[in-house]
């Protein structure tokens, strides 16, 4: 029976939740927890829990180094018992158990409750709206939703996760009241495609009367929504971003491309032109929404000409975020039984650079743009000198953040009680990431 746990989470924010979710079982059951990244050696940890992800090359090998690196503390005695789970140990058990003996065990992405058991403890179902929070107190990320119904090429979470199941609207409420009654102020909706909610349950999309009902609990003032998919975008969506002023006017959408052939070979079930026709509405519907995006490189069909049909279309929209990753071959998918990866990994990289090149400018410009403007921002977090603080166009952990220095704070004011409070600073300053400004008036 452990006595002390330490849990590591890797991967996506909705990894993230899982893990609180089981946090809080296990400190309801008594079992003392260690923080995450507090040194084993010293923690008198006896039990690591490592929450793995199995979606890319880069994010497997970062599971198994983190579970070799656990394995090295037992041996060394600092700890007793490891236990994996989540996407990647869901798929490759077997394999894992035949590599990796040390392990005490090995369960899958919806095997929280087993985990649990192994370390002596009952699940208590009373306790599935409420979770332990791993990011400061006044932001939290809500799972709508598992699995997905999408049949992306190179995409393994359908493998992984399953079909599409959305969770039922009263659940969430009572989540996000647990969350707002312990000081979150700001929900994040997460899920592999949000766009999707409340199809299985409702036979319809719901996503828009979610994020309505959800801003009308006490305590809640900014919602923003991550992963939304393209195809059939639910434009109610935009309608309820531009009147609600709860709603950050900021959009997570991954369009991964806007090539023809290279989406037709995604199987995204858009076409370029689609494409960009969506990215005008969400410019017309809501006036200055920030728009976050994700680009994939390489892809099998992605010749010259099709990369440079992707660096003209992000010249063109201008997202005001965007992130990119190489195309990599995962094992299972469409893409990898019925498309080759004919293109070198040098060539890759070489269109991955170019991309962000491109992207740093826009960003440069778009920073710059904010310069001497006064912006309300919640602070995240504070040090003796610094003040890390975001506005509603910026996302946690994903995003930049708005640095300010500490000598404008009044004297005598603690930085540690100013964290998770609502503050008017003026933008001096900016980078291709991050804005320096100073607080001119405490909300």
């Amino acid at each position: 029976m452990a006595k002390k746990i330490q849990l590591i989470t890797l991967g996506c924010s909705k990894n993230r939740v899982d893990s609180e979710h089981l946090l809080k079982q296990i400190f309801a059951s008594g079992i003392s927890i260690s923080p995450e990244g507090e040194d084993l050696a010293t923690a008198g940890v006896d039990t690591v829990i490592i929450n793995t992800c199995g979606f890319i090359k880069d994010a497997k090998k970062e599971s198994i180094d983190t579970i070799f690196a656990a394995v090295d503390a037992k041996n060394r005695g600092y700890i007793k018992t490891i236990l994996v789970f989540g996407c990647l140990s869901q798929r490759y058990a077997q394999e894992l158990k035949n590599t990796i003996p040390e392990v005490d065990g090995f369960f899958g992405a919806f095997d929280s409750a087993t985990v649990l058991e192994t370390l002596g403890k009952n699940w208590k179902s009373s306790l599935n709206n409420e979770r332990l929070l791993t990011t400061p107190d006044h932001y939290a990320f809500l799972k709508i939703s598992e699995g997905c119904d999408r049949v992306c090429s190179y995409c393994s979470i359908p493998l992984i996760r399953g079909p599409h199941i959305s969770v039922p609207q009263e659940d969430l409420i009572k989540e996000a009241e647990y969350l707002a009654g312990n000081g979150v102020k700001e929900l994040i909706l997460v899920a592999q495609d949000t766009t999707y909610y409340g199809v299985d349950l409702y036979k319809e999309r719901r996503l828009a009367g979610l994020m309505e009902s959800l801003t009308k609990i006490d305590g809640i003032e900014w919602l923003r929504v991550h992963y939304s998919y393209p195809a059939a975008f639910p434009e109610s969506v935009l309608e309820v971003m531009a009147s609600n002023p709860k709603i950050c006017n900021y959009l997570d959408i991954p369009l991964q491309h806007v090539n023809d052939k290279v989406l037709s070979n995604m199987r995204r079930s858009v076409n370029g032109a689609q494409t960009r026709e969506l990215v005008r509405k969400f410019r017309e519907k809501v006036p200055g929404i920030i728009l976050r995006t994700t680009m994939i490189v390489g892809h099998p069909g992605e010749d010259k000409k099709a990369f440079n049909e992707l660096l003209d279309f992000v010249k063109e929209a201008r997202f005001e975020r965007l992130g990119a990753f190489t195309y990599s071959e995962e094992e299972g998918t469409w893409g990898a039984e019925n498309l080759k990866d004919t293109i070198k990994n040098s060539e890759k990289e070489e269109r991955y650079n170019r991309l962000m090149e491109l992207q740093a400018g826009i960003s440069m410009e778009y920073n710059n743009s904010r310069i001497g403007s006064t912006e309300r921002v919640i602070i995240d977090s504070a040090g003796e000198d610094v003040i890390v603080a975001r506005s509603r166009n910026e996302s946690p952990e994903v995003d930049g953040e708005i640095l300010i220095g500490t000598e404008s704070l009044p004297d005598g004011l603690l930085t540690k009680n100013i964290i998770g409070t609502f503050v008017d600073v003026e933008i001096e300053r900016a980078d291709e990431y991050d804005l320096i400004g100073k607080i001119v008036k405490f909300n």
